[in-house]
């Protein structure tokens, strides 16, 4: 596994300290999923974000942030997911702020994210599946803009979105559009895990051409930037779920007695234990060198990226099932935290493409 720098250390420190701090795992999760919020996570949360200095790590020193990349989102992102950290750092301050790099719509919104005061997603799936490559949604030009027609699905945040980054076809080609709230029509909907992702219907939706992200028929560019360091950051968090439900689970099994010692002295659970361990490291090496190869500018990081999201979504399914048949009938019940890392992995196995997926793209960019 990389090495990581002094600076990259201390901001790991930074994020599981603050991140630690707002109460056990699951606790702002909890609060937000039991209260029935429209948002799914905390806004003074989000702004404690932008006052560390979280949102500025993919924002350029130019336009006010840190200028730094994927690795050091991607350390952020391992403690949201061992926290189970609802908030909208992902999509905003990582996959959108991508989408937006050295654009105008960069110079409006980078400020407010910054300050954790503004929330952008991406709108790029439509059917059950994430496909890309036959995005449907039209944009036909009309005077001096477009008209967008179409639907979209699993929006993260898209009802809660200041600014939605909607993928479309034009003529000859993808065009990216920065679309405003209220824009389309949306019906909220709560995941499983209790964050929220919506879906839009774009009916005769106008935009006027300083809608456009970037160049017409120029969108497949900047929509890889962000998917891909959407799919590298989502692997994280996964390394981070799982790191975080076996954690749980091994201090269960050195806690837990049966027949008159811990349950984590029989030979069967150190075993599953170990190996547990050893795919939760691999899984963690595989993000990190994804997201090094990503800042680099590696012509094999598609490939690594897609690799580190298939593994750390694997892992992250076998931490889950293992904690919850490690802590045996109390976690099968919703007031144990085992239960909210399953769900969790679900989700975010989803994001940006499943492990089949993935599997498909490892082998179709290797040449089979």
């Amino acid at each position: 596994m990389m090495l990581l720098t002094d600076d990259q250390k201390m901001l790991q420190e930074t994020a599981a300290s603050f991140l630690t701090d707002e109460g056990r795992p699951a606790q702002q999760l909890r609060h937000w999923r039991d209260t029935g919020c429209s948002d799914g996570f905390g806004t003074a949360l989000w702004t404690q974000f932008g006052e560390l200095g979280l949102t500025s790590i993919c924002i350029p020193e130019s336009q006010g942030g840190l200028g730094l990349g994927a690795t050091e989102a991607a350390l952020v992102l391992e403690e949201i997911g061992r926290n189970l950290t609802p908030s909208p750092f992902l999509m905003s301050a990582v996959v959108a702020a991508r989408a937006i790099e050295g654009t105008a719509h960069g110079e409006r919104w980078y400020p407010r994210i910054l300050g954790g005061e503004a929330v952008l997603t991406l709108a790029v799936d439509e059917g059950p599946r994430h496909d890309p490559e036959t995005i449907a949604l039209e944009a036909r030009r009309h005077g001096n803009g477009f008209v967008l027609n179409g639907s979209k699905q699993f929006v993260v945040q898209g009802a809660s979105a200041d600014m939605i980054v909607a993928a479309a076809r034009t003529e000859h080609g993808l065009t990216l559009f920065a679309v405003q709230k209220d824009a389309a029509r949306v019906e909220n909907a709560t995941l499983v895990d209790g964050s929220k992702a919506a879906r839009m219907r774009f009916d005769d939706v106008a935009l006027d051409a300083d809608a456009v992200i970037g160049e017409v028929d120029g969108g497949w560019a900047p929509l890889s930037r962000a998917l891909n360091a959407g799919r590298a950051g989502a692997a994280a968090e996964l390394v981070g779920v799982a790191a975080g439900v076996s954690a749980m689970t091994f201090d269960y099994l050195k806690q837990r007695k049966q027949f008159g010692k811990a349950i984590g002295e029989f030979q069967t659970l150190q075993h599953r234990a170990a190996h547990l361990y050893g795919e939760i490291e691999i899984a963690r090496a595989a993000a990190l060198k994804a997201a090094q190869l990503l800042d680099s500018g590696d012509d094999k990081a598609e490939l690594y990226v897609s690799v580190a999201k298939a593994k750390a979504a694997d892992v992250a399914q076998l931490a889950a099932r293992e904690g919850v048949q490690m802590h045996g009938g109390i976690g099968m019940t919703d007031e144990h935290d085992v239960g909210l890392y399953m769900k969790r992995a679900a989700v975010l196995e989803e994001l940006f493409g499943d492990v089949y997926y993935h599997r498909e793209r490892v082998a179709s960019l290797s040449g089979y």
